[in-house]
């Protein structure tokens, strides 16, 4: 009983609070407003004492995951304390009560404990968080904590902002964002470098509290890496993608280095200077230097002259030692450059009356007598040959006079006609019977006969007087010419007349030089042309239509060509392009020394822009060599006048030059008008020529025309050739040649050969012409030729069998074998133009391309990424022989699709995949030969390209 007293006692005591509470409760509801909203009182009324004093407050707790939180509350002194959350009290069964005494003051502490789960957090709904307060009684009365908010942590997994990789120069600034995923409570952010936190105490020049960005003020090398962004709070952690950050050092120029000594002892050669870009040198993908690495100049190294005498001064006055003088000077001409001083004496001295004024130093009376017969003895002897001196003279005036009033002098040919001949000439004059002579009444003296020996070469055919033999040969009527293949032409008189009563026509060779008799041709019928008379057109143009996909321009037959990469021009735009050759007389006229080697190429529009540089390919004429050209190419202003551009040879940012055997392949980036020029630098330049023959008949069915041309190596320059001489009625009698033409000033001759002697004869004067050096080297575009006359004896001949001869004195020589049939039916066509790319000479789209569209993307994709070995594209250009001016390339955003472009050009007849493989097999980068790809891959590569950009 005594037990159950007790227990009921204490639950009594235990319940009374709780009862207490209750009628507080009651009289709280009914001290509600009418709103509804609870007026909590500030006390108690209770029994005298003090008011409960928190020693601890429940503090803001998180649930994390699904593991309830526990609040808690301490006061003294405190009869009772419970938890009210969200404006509700929690039962009593939910608290956890402990009570205590304190021992300094002797008041009663209480502690309560109440459990929060994540279920009653989530089934809250209010406008504000979840919340508890502890509220406390003592005997004075209550009262009440702070109210403590229980959340829900989490931290989502995506960030709302990844800091991005960057590229700055050294000393720049670098500013990475960060954004940490959205979490309660807010993420806490930490920055790393190569998985290495990043304490922004110990560097000043990084920060990292603003805004959880990462500032580095002043980038170093060092400050290269990847950075990550961490995010964490007290649920997880999270990392954000890794930012790559490369500090580059763009290069720069060192000093130029001193010219180099001329490159020849003596003459017209070349120096040059150089810098490298080492100053600093690139680092981390920063741009190469602009501009030139290498300029070159020419120069002249003086030539050493030795000195020469002139001649002796005349004989000084006799002076009274008996002696004269006479002096020379060593001015002719004087040593100059290092050049050797004349050898020999300056002057002379001798007896200046042959010892008759002094002998042995004795008076002149003194003198023997025998001296004195001897000076007699050469006064006659002096006499006499002046007198036979006078009566040769008279003898030849009286010869000379007689000869001037003959009826029978030897009015021939003026051997003044024959000056253009580079060989000498023997006459044997005709005395009696000659029809050349003035009376021609008087029988000829057939034993006596005039022989003309040496070839017959005309200087210029283009500047000399055009003339018929007809004037000349007609008075003789028996008059046999014969040409043989040793250039030697024969005029001699026959026993029968074999070309009695016809007429001949033919050249005949004069200059500003030479001196001539008037003579005036019956018939004008010129066998050298004049180029004016060749029709001749201004342009040749081509267009095309090109889009986003680009495509390929070609001008047939001339070895012009545009090409269009992919890209190059914006989506859904499209520009009709044209490509033109000028073909009349070229705009870009030459200074100096210098001559134009290729076609003037225009392309445009000219306003229009590309984003990718395209490729223009024209075709050229020089030998290249780096020792003995110096090659520009040039641009036509608006005004009309042409500036360089740059040398074949230079490091330039702003356009590429690939100079191959026969064309050069130039990078661009805008449209207009371009040449190539050349300026030899040695005497050893050679300009390639091609040399053709072509044959015509005549009004006269026996005759037969031959014109040989010498033209620029350039298909365009060959194709007008071809295009007049079917104008004319012409044929191709041999393929053509090259003929190597240097720069040393010696002429070119044209000459025939081998003409058969019994069915065929040619034009006296005619089988031997001559072109001057300058007028071959100034490539002024207007085709040279000259033309050969000949003559069959008969109708019935119908085989022409001969050579041509072209060669350059002290130079290059070419033999073109002429064997062609007269009858038109029976000639041998010769082919010389290949016809592939005269029937689409505009190619859009994915077929225009070598290299199929998805394998190009692969080798961009593979090549432009940079590695620790340096970059790949710079690899794939040398195996491509792309070995110079590589800092083009780096300024491009894909330098792999550059290359590629260059590739396409230069390829664009054989494209030989198989070439591109090795170099990307021998890369390492690839183990698949492009050549294998069947057209079937190639043609579903291209569908499904064209399915991705919705064509």
């Amino acid at each position: 009983m005594g037990t159950g007293a007790a227990d009921g006692s204490r639950g009594a005591r235990r319940w009374l609070p709780w009862l207490g509470l209750c009628f507080w409760a009651a009289g709280a509801a009914a001290a509600r407003g009418a709103d509804g909203s609870e007026i909590l009182p500030d006390s108690i009324p209770s029994a005298p004492g003090t008011l409960p004093h928190f020693i601890e407050e429940p503090e803001d707790a998180y649930i994390i995951k699904s593991n309830p939180i526990a609040l808690r509350c301490k006061a003294r002194p405190a009869m009772q304390i419970f938890f009210k959350c969200n404006g509700e009290w929690v039962h009593q069964n939910e608290h956890v009560s402990e009570e205590s005494l304190d021992e300094s003051s002797g008041l009663k502490v209480r502690e309560v404990f109440i459990n929060v789960t994540r279920q009653q957090v989530e089934d809250f709904h209010g406008p504000e968080d979840y919340w508890c307060q502890c509220v406390a009684w003592s005997h004075l009365g209550t009262s009440k904590s702070r109210k403590a908010s229980v959340r829900i942590a989490y931290l989502r997994k995506n960030f709302e902002q990844d800091p991005q990789g960057r590229e700055v120069p050294i000393e720049g600034m670098i500013v990475l964002h960060c954004r940490p995923p959205e979490g309660v409570p807010a993420a806490e952010v930490e920055w790393l470098k190569n998985e290495e936190p990043i304490d922004s105490e110990q560097d000043e020049n990084i920060d990292t509290r603003a805004d959880h960005n990462l500032i580095i003020r002043q980038a170093r090398l060092s400050d290269s890496g990847n950075y990550t962004c961490m995010a964490a709070n007290i649920v997880a952690k999270r990392r954000s993608l890794s930012a790559t950050v490369v500090v580059y050092v763009n290069g720069g120029w060192s000093s130029w280095t001193e010219w180099s000594a001329c490159n020849v002892r003596c003459g017209r050669g070349w120096q040059k200077r150089s810098r490298t870009c080492t100053n600093p040198a690139p680092l981390n993908g920063g741009a190469f230097c602009e501009g030139m690495s290498v300029q070159k100049i020419t120069c002249t190294a003086l030539c050493p002259v030795d000195g020469s005498w002139e001649v002796w001064s005349e004989w000084s006055v006799c002076s009274p030692e008996c002696e004269h003088l006479r002096i020379r000077e060593c001015t002719a001409p004087p040593p100059r450059n290092g050049g050797k001083f004349c050898e020999g004496l300056s002057q002379e001295s001798e007896n200046c009356t042959d010892g008759l004024c002094i002998l042995d130093k004795k008076p002149l009376h003194e003198i023997k007598p025998q001296s004195i017969e001897n000076a007699s003895d050469i006064a006659l002897y002096s006499g006499l040959g002046a007198a036979v001196v006078a009566v040769a003279v008279l003898v030849i005036g009286v010869t000379l006079y007689r000869r001037s009033h003959s009826d029978y002098g030897v009015d021939v040919i003026d051997s003044s006609a024959l000056t253009g001949g580079f060989q000498t000439f023997n006459f044997k004059t005709v005395r009696q019977g000659n029809s050349l002579l003035l009376n021609p009444a008087m029988q000829p003296d057939l034993t006596v006969s005039r022989t003309y020996s040496g070839p017959i070469c005309l200087q210029d055919p283009l500047d000399k007087e055009l003339m018929t033999e007809s004037s000349l040969f007609n008075p003789l009527s028996d008059i046999k010419v014969k040409v043989q293949s040793s250039f030697m032409v024969s005029l001699g008189v026959s026993e029968r007349a074999e070309y009695h009563g016809k007429n001949h026509s033919g050249t005949f060779p004069h200059g500003n030089n030479r001196g001539f008799s008037t003579i005036h041709p019956r018939n004008k019928t010129p066998y050298v042309q004049n180029l004016s008379s060749l029709p001749t057109r201004t342009e040749l143009r081509t267009t095309g239509v090109f889009g986003h996909l680009g495509g390929r321009l070609v001008m047939p037959n001339t070895g012009v060509s545009l090409l269009i990469p992919h890209g190059a021009i914006p989506e859904e735009n499209s520009w009709e392009i044209y490509m033109s050759i000028n073909q009349g007389e070229p705009s870009l006229q030459s200074d100096g020394s210098e001559v134009l080697l290729s076609p003037e190429v225009t392309c445009g529009p000219p306003d229009m822009l590309v984003t990718t540089p395209f490729a223009l390919t024209i075709p050229h004429c020089a030998d290249v060599s780096s020792e003995h050209w110096n090659i520009h190419l040039k641009k036509r202003t608006q005004q009309g006048k042409w500036e360089e551009v740059m040398s074949v040879e230079d490091e330039s940012t702003s356009c590429y030059c690939l100079l191959d055997p026969f064309a050069c392949h130039v990078l661009l980036d805008s449209f207009g008008t371009y040449a190539l020029t050349g300026e030899p630098i040695t005497d050893c330049a050679v300009k390639q020529l091609k040399v053709a023959v072509f044959g015509c008949m005549s009004c006269n069915s026996l005759d037969y025309n031959l014109r040989v041309y010498c033209v620029d190596n350039t298909p365009c320059a060959f194709q007008e050739v071809v295009s007049d001489e079917r104008h004319q009625g012409g044929q191709l009698l041999e393929e053509p040649k090259l003929l190597h033409f240097k720069g040393n000033t010696f002429s070119l001759q044209i000459s025939v050969l081998d003409i058969p002697p019994f069915l065929w004869r040619i034009k006296p004067f005619t089988a031997c012409q001559e072109v001057p050096f300058s007028r071959v080297w100034s490539s002024n575009r207007q085709p040279l030729h000259c033309a050969f006359s000949l003559e069959r004896y008969t109708p019935t001949t119908t085989q022409l069998s001969c050579k041509i001869c072209i060669r350059q004195l002290k130079g290059h020589e070419q033999i073109l074998q002429v064997q062609t049939s007269i009858l038109e039916s029976e000639r041998e066509t010769i082919t010389f133009f290949a016809q592939e790319d005269s029937t689409f000479p505009a190619q859009t789209g994915p077929k225009a391309f070598k290299i199929p569209y998805s394998i190009r993307q692969r080798i961009c994709a593979t090549f432009d990424t940079p590695n620790a070995k340096g970059k790949d594209w710079q690899m794939l250009a040398q195996k491509n022989s792309i070995n110079r001016n590589l800092s083009y390339f780096a300024t491009q955003s894909s330098p792999s699709a550059v290359i590629l472009n260059l590739w396409e050009a230069r390829h664009q007849q054989d494209g030989d995949l198989d070439s591109l493989a090795c170099a990307l097999e021998e890369i390492g980068r690839t183990h698949t030969k492009l050549s294998n790809i069947t057209e079937a891959q190639i043609d579903d590569a291209d569908f499904n390209y064209s399915r991705q950009n919705g064509l």
